[in-house]
């Protein structure tokens, strides 16, 4: 799949006549101040930083300038911030508006279903997994006939907008419907979508484009913006990675077992944030350098989830000390690790001679570990 900026999104959202706030891209502080004075960005305005990760407003990757000056300073202060792994390179300056409601609309692939599924909410502005099940209406469109009127109204009705700014959301929702299907997207979604006088405007752009139907779409063969730097790295090396938005590191073996972690510690609390599959590399060497490309990402804590059938416990446990000896004891960060299978006792003997947490029982490992991430624990002190 390739994912876009935010700023691609909407250059994609632009051609299908989706309603934008006015904005530009800049790549460094200067531009940042010429683009508002030269009219092209209207003050105040807001300064987002182009990453991929979410929740850059909380991680201080969105600012707010009323006049050339302060966004010169803005642009200053995030360029080349480390934001979850990646290095932000790219602003999006655009005007502030003045908001009426914040409200959610996406397009989504339904795997279940085999069929595009519309979800809309009235709680718009927030993470949608934070948002009540209730209060988010799903309704499946079928891929022949479209996203018909009725769907469309029943949508609408569903974000309690009336008049003007029912109108607004129709015509939006049917271009919506339009990119999607062109675009062989994956997922098209606007959060927030804003009321602004008798409009929504799309505030946000995230749209994902499916890589097997890159034959029809040239023009996204050579962007790299769906993949991270660490990714992008991983990638080279052969190793399976991926970054999520949590801060707990998770390193397994094999893609269901990689998964079945990701929610079980989802279960006890945790946020998963980066994960690896070692598959069933048996080799020292590799395992090491799974995990330093891991702390580059800088978490929390991490948790080692294997199953030794193919893969020995012992070869992991002793590529992953040789790793952890790699780190500044001052940038090291707590590690839990649960092994069971082949060779699984000298496994966690190696462990425990290094001072690595390891046990058998994964609710306890995952309780551990979603503890250590959660504050100044050790994990090492959680008793065996």
């Amino acid at each position: 799949m390739v994912k876009l900026a935010e700023w691609r999104g909407k250059e994609v959202f632009r051609r299908y006549g989706i309603p934008l706030p006015r904005g530009t891209v800049v790549r460094s502080a200067a531009e940042a101040r010429a683009a508002v004075e030269r009219g092209e960005v209207p003050v105040p305005c807001v300064v987002k930083a182009q990453v991929l990760a979410g929740g850059r407003g909380k991680g201080g990757a969105v600012r707010f300038a009323s006049n050339a000056a302060e966004a010169e300073s803005a642009a200053a202060a995030i360029l080349g911030l480390e934001f979850k792994g990646e290095t932000v390179k790219e602003l999006l300056l655009e005007e502030k508006l003045t908001l009426g409601r914040e409200l959610y609309v996406a397009l989504a692939l339904d795997r279940s279903r085999r069929v595009p599924l519309l979800m809309v909410s009235a709680r718009g502005g927030v993470e949608i997994e934070s948002v009540e099940e209730e209060a988010i209406v799903r309704l499946p469109v079928h891929p022949f006939a479209g996203l018909a009127a009725y769907e469309r109204r029943a949508a609408i009705a569903a974000l309690g907008l009336s008049g003007p700014v029912a109108r607004s959301a129709d015509q939006l929702l049917g271009a919506l419907w339009e990119l999607f299907n062109r675009e062989d997207a994956e997922l098209v979604e606007i959060n927030p979508l804003a009321v602004v006088g008798d409009q929504v405007v799309a505030l946000d752009a995230k749209v994902i484009i499916e890589d097997d139907a890159s034959f029809r779409h040239p023009q996204y063969a050579e962007l790299r913006d769906d993949r991270t730097p660490l990714e992008e790295i991983a990638r080279e090396k052969e190793i399976a990675f991926v970054q999520l938005d949590g801060n707990i590191g998770v390193i397994a073996n094999g893609a269901g077992l990689t998964m079945a972690t990701l929610d079980v510690l989802k279960e006890f609390g945790g946020e998963p944030g980066v994960f690896l599959d070692l598959g069933g590399t048996d080799d020292p060497k590799k395992v090491t350098e799974a995990f330093l490309l891991m702390a580059q990402a800088h978490p929390k804590a991490v948790f080692l989830n294997i199953f030794g059938g193919v893969t020995r416990c012992d070869t992991v446990a002793r590529g992953l000390v040789e790793a952890r000896g790699q780190i500044p004891p001052a940038d090291r960060f707590p590690l839990v690790a649960r092994i069971r299978g082949n060779n699984e006792a000298q496994g966690v003997e190696i462990l425990r001679e290094a001072g690595i947490t390891a046990q058998s029982d994964l609710k306890s490992a995952v309780q551990a570990v979603v503890a250590a991430a959660r504050g100044p624990h050790v994990a090492a002190e959680v008793p065996p």
